[in-house]
């Protein structure tokens, strides 16, 4: 039977949180430089290397102060073009992003790391205002990912000089150990009590929606709206991108994205590959850790798509990156893999790169970043047979038959002096990187406000509008 762990101060233990090679792993030194790097050096350079860029937007931009999404995590790709011209595409942002337990250290004398950064500048000053004055604990609430999820529960209790009730929360619990009433959390401790919850830190990353209202008096970070509002929600993030170009248009910036069809019915996919010339991606807009992607390359993989079944109606069809004989045809030519240095095989991998964020009282800044590597290398020529997900695919999280989760640990690229350099990205990717992170996440927390009515309640009139897949309403909890 599951109980809750209280957590007291002075319980960090930096070999808990990390991964064994990245808990003594030296962190690269452009990787530390970016880090460090003030805003207005990164204004300065962005501009001078695109120079149809507005500076004043983007500072407008970098210093944005979010209401609803305070805490990201995008997965990026390095891709070219036929003629050679680079960029980062966002894949998607991520709502509850890991990241910490494969980040080195920046300085070796602050042992809590990124963990620290992101409670001290993100989660405590969120706590500042609590309109509604709920006299109760602080809770960590998650469904994955412990090693991670217990040092943010950790640092919380030593930053916050409180005990912290830290709180695994599953849709299958036949005795959850968290309910609400009137919209306050409420946490069943080791004494069997009911504790009221003031705000809590939430890692649930697998249909939140489904255990946490919509509409509640405790502060949650990050909230469900984040998540309907793109942050969990790869079509309304489609649509938030999407308007949010069209606002950034005028000033030069833009949230560079694969070619994206959104309310796809699954009967239409065919259609929407065959368009792109037989190589396309097909997402369930509500899954994540690399569960529901489909990369399509051949008749096969479109076949064995067809062939199974879905809790969900609607699906987005993405343009495929891949290789340069083999990516899809959009409207704006072909983009391919940059991919990795070519190992001693002469085997290139595709890898991605994820860059967590948070906003803070100054704008928002980088926490940390880390890399994976697909499983096979990339080929020049597709044969019969071949499986596109092992040579495209790089989410390092996997399921267990069980329904626990693992890690593939083996693709990890750390950010430190042996991995880093196998990336064959410089400081200007890296501040792409980062823009084109807090793009991002600006556009979704604007799709939330939207989302969000003056009395800070769910407009689902509007929501079923923008997502109208019944599959989906029927999960929401609007309150509780």
């Amino acid at each position: 039977m599951k109980t809750v762990r209280v957590v007291l101060p002075n319980e960090f233990e930096p070999e808990n949180h990390w991964y064994p090679k990245a808990l003594n792993a030296t962190i690269h030194p452009m990787i530390n430089f970016f880090l460090n790097l003030e805003q207005e050096r990164i204004v300065k350079r962005y501009c001078h290397m695109h120079p149809t860029v507005n500076g004043d937007k983007l500072r407008e931009v970098l210093n944005y102060k979010s209401k609803y999404f305070l805490w990201a995590g995008a997965d990026l790709l390095n891709v070219t073009s036929a003629n050679g011209k680079r960029q980062m595409v966002v894949i998607e942002n991520n709502s509850c992003p890991s990241g910490q337990k494969s980040m080195p250290l920046v300085d070796d004398n602050k042992e809590q790391g990124s963990y620290r950064l992101m409670i001290e500048r993100t989660f405590k000053p969120y706590l500042k205002n609590l309109r509604n004055k709920i006299k109760g604990g602080l809770a960590v609430v998650y469904d994955k990912n412990p090693m991670e999820t217990s040092g943010y529960a950790e640092v919380i209790a030593d930053v916050m000089q409180e005990k912290v009730y830290y709180v695994e929360f599953s849709k299958d619990d036949e005795q959850p150990l968290i309910r609400f009433e009137e919209g306050v959390m409420y946490v069943l401790d080791n004494d069997q009590q009911w504790i009221p919850i003031r705000a809590a830190f939430r890692y649930l990353t697998q249909k939140p929606w489904n255990r946490l209202p919509l509409n509640t008096k405790t502060k949650i970070l990050n909230p469900i709206v984040a998540c309907l509002a793109g942050g969990r929600n790869k079509m309304i993030a489609a649509k938030a991108y999407d308007l949010f170009n069209a606002e950034l248009q005028d000033h030069g910036l833009k949230i560079n994205t694969p070619e994206t069809i959104w309310d796809v019915r699954k009967n239409e996919v065919p259609l929407w590959v065959k368009k792109m010339g037989g190589h396309a991606v097909v997402k369930v807009p509500y899954s994540n850790a690399g569960q529901g992607v489909f990369t399509i390359v051949t008749k096969d993989e479109l076949d064995k798509f067809m062939d199974m079944e879905f809790d969900y109606d609607m699906f987005i069809v993405q343009s495929l990156i891949g290789n340069s004989n083999w990516s899809s045809i959009t409207s704006s030519g072909k983009l391919y893999h940059v991919g990795t240095i070519p190992n001693q095989k002469n085997q290139t991998f595709v890898a991605d790169i994820r860059m967590m964020v948070s906003s803070t009282e100054k704008g928002i800044k980088p926490l940390c970043t880390y890399a994976r590597r697909a499983e096979k290398p990339l080929v020049d020529h597709i044969k019969d047979g071949t499986d596109s997900w092992k040579m495209l695919g790089t989410n390092l999280s996997f399921k267990h038959q069980n329904g626990s989760w693992g890690s593939d640990t083996n693709r990890l690229v750390l950010m430190d002096r042996r991995d880093f350099n196998k990336l064959g990205i410089g400081l200007d990717d890296l501040i792409e990187a980062y823009i084109q992170t807090v793009l991002s996440m600006v556009a979704i927390d604007e799709m939330a406000k939207t989302l969000m009515n003056k009395q800070n309640k769910f407009r689902m009139r509007l929501f079923k509008s923008l997502n109208n897949d019944n599959s989906l309403l029927e999960e929401i909890k609007l309150s509780q």
